[in-house]
């Protein structure tokens, strides 16, 4: 016992010096890597688990400014010395759009093209997480706390975030853009910058002590959309080796726009912005674009198939087997919508409930009635609840597993179904739900519940954050989820109904999921009539 105090004194002692230096020692140089632009120097960050090296604001692309304004992202340029890379790169043109949005980025600007690596203190071939952040292809940043990729470096992953085109800088599509590509292409900006920050990881990840073939992408709610298109994409479809989506697949009611359809939108928006040309466009101060998207709908803000980055809708892609045949960790949360969302205000009465199917199914409304029952208020909560999540992005999810698993890759399918706790300031955020709402499980999956402060996560939260995320670096480092001491997870089967699913709320545990006749009859639908996700 004397020895392991004495060890124990002795390593307690070797990395306070590693931490702060010794007395009258020189401190720790910060660490530096070379990437293809040149050299960067980061800063150490301390984790109970371990040391973990940051670095911020790495250009991958050159400025989508001026001219190249709604082109495809240029090479960052060659920088000389060292560039320093310990704060956030700006984020992307947006509006205030999400309360629940908090930045660390120095302001907004179209120089935007930024990410930031998380890695271990020391070590190769680590695993690699490049995450990407949600908000509609209308706002966030790779800076937001939840995303932050330090606790996951401090268990052996390398994670990557960064920032893309959003909202009319992103996605605009015009016949002048088409015409002055030699593909033909308009639209997509947004994603083929996080196309371009793929390649720039794999390129260059080693040096951070990353593995560049063993790359997952993963994100939530826009980030899972673009997931499933960076699975689909012939740019990019070879550079994954497993994916994880939360929220979302570009996929019916969320499935891009045709390309002519796409244009015509984006022509009759640059008209009435008042711009007569592209130049006039391209001349527009950035802020008075984000002013013409507020007022005009509808917002040139989705993406479509543009004829660069995607040839076809993913769904067709994976229809055939020619997406990433990779490793798939996916789900959706228990209340990704709300009643009052399908009630239009209503109160949730059977008679109000039963009009409102009549408004979305016609004469489908039957049909949707029997698999959404509402014979009471309570039934019509729950059901109205379900149908508003699953027309928002659950039945998305589900068709991105269902299409997936027909591949024989394997597919992992959760349902979140642990709520937030309470607020600690009850007017900062809007009422207590009673599900998980949509993007509730971020801060678990990447174990940064820290990094909230608007709750008052209890031990409950933490335990929850601690499997979930456990999880995710299984996941990150095998394909797999299953790790030793956690609960088991299944695979999904090729034909498997009804599908498991692993049920993320404590205790963590398997239930089968009956939702397949529900989500058969919204492919039907889908089929035929626009999606109402957009």
């Amino acid at each position: 016992m004397v020895r392991f105090l004495a060890a124990a004194r002795r390593a307690a002692l070797l990395l306070s010096l590693a931490l702060t230096g010794a007395p009258g020692m020189a401190a720790p140089l910060p660490p530096r890597v070379t990437v293809a632009g040149g050299v960067l120097e980061g800063f150490p960050i301390a984790r109970p688990q371990g040391m973990v090296r940051a670095f911020l604001g790495i250009p991958y692309a050159a400025p989508p400014i001026g001219a190249w304004r709604w082109r495809p992202p240029r090479p960052a340029a060659v920088w000389q010395g060292v560039r320093q890379a310990t704060t956030f790169g700006p984020r992307c043109m947006q509006r205030p759009l999400f309360a629940d949005m908090r930045f660390r980025s120095p302001g907004m600007a179209e120089d935007c093209l930024y990410l930031n690596v998380w890695a271990p203190a020391a070590g190769t071939a680590y695993p690699v997480l490049v995450y990407l952040h949600g908000g509609g292809f209308l706002a966030g940043d790779g800076s937001e706390p939840r995303y932050d990729g330090a606790a996951l470096a401090a268990r052996g992953l390398v994670v990557v975030t960064l920032n893309y085109r959003l909202d009319v800088f992103g996605f605009l599509a015009l016949p002048a853009l088409a015409e002055e590509s030699s593909q033909q292409a308009a639209g997509n900006y947004g994603l083929l910058d996080q196309a371009t920050a793929l390649a720039w990881v794999k390129a260059n990840i080693a040096a951070f002590g990353g593995d560049p073939a063993r790359i997952t992408v993963g994100g939530e709610s826009a980030g899972a959309m673009s997931v499933s298109a960076l699975m689909a994409s012939p740019l990019t479809r070879d550079l994954i080796a497993g994916a994880l989506g939360e929220s979302g697949a570009l996929i019916a009611p969320l499935a891009p726009l045709p390309r002519a359809e796409a244009m015509q939108r984006g022509a009759r928006w640059a008209a009435r912005a008042g711009a007569s040309s592209l130049t006039a466009l391209r001349d527009l101060p950035a802020a008075a674009l984000l002013e013409a998207s507020a007022a005009i709908e509808p917002t040139p803000a989705r993406p479509d198939v543009d004829g660069l980055f995607l040839s076809e809708p993913p769904e067709a892609t994976f229809a055939r087997g020619d997406q990433a045949k990779v490793p798939l960790l996916l789900g959706s949360n228990t209340q990704e919508g709300d009643y009052p969302a399908l009630l239009h205000g209503a109160t949730p009465t059977p008679a109000h409930y039963r009009a409102a199917l009549r408004r979305l199914f016609g004469t489908q409304a039957a049909q949707a009635l029997a698999l959404y029952p509402g014979a009471d208020e309570a039934q019509v909560r729950r059901s109205a609840r379900e149908l508003a999540g699953d027309l928002f992005v659950a039945h998305s999810t589900w068709r991105w597993m269902d299409a997936h698993r027909a591949s024989g890759a394997p597919v992992y399918f959760y349902l979140y179904a642990h709520p937030r706790p309470r607020p600690r300031v009850p007017a900062a955020v809007d009422a207590e739900a009673p599900g998980a709402v949509h993007s509730a499980e971020i801060e678990y999956a990447l174990d940064n519940l820290a990094g909230n402060p608007v709750y008052a996560w209890d031990a409950a939260d933490r335990a929850l954050a601690g499997l979930f995320s456990a999880y995710v670096r299984a996941f990150v480092a095998q394909g797999d989820p299953n790790d030793a001491g956690l609960p088991p997870w299944p695979a999904v089967g090729i034909h498997q109904d009804p599908v498991p699913r692993q049920w993320l709320e404590l205790p963590v545990h398997i239930e089968y999921d009956p939702g397949a006749a529900r989500h058969a009859f919204l492919r039907s639908y889908f089929a035929t009539h626009r999606g109402e996700g957009w």
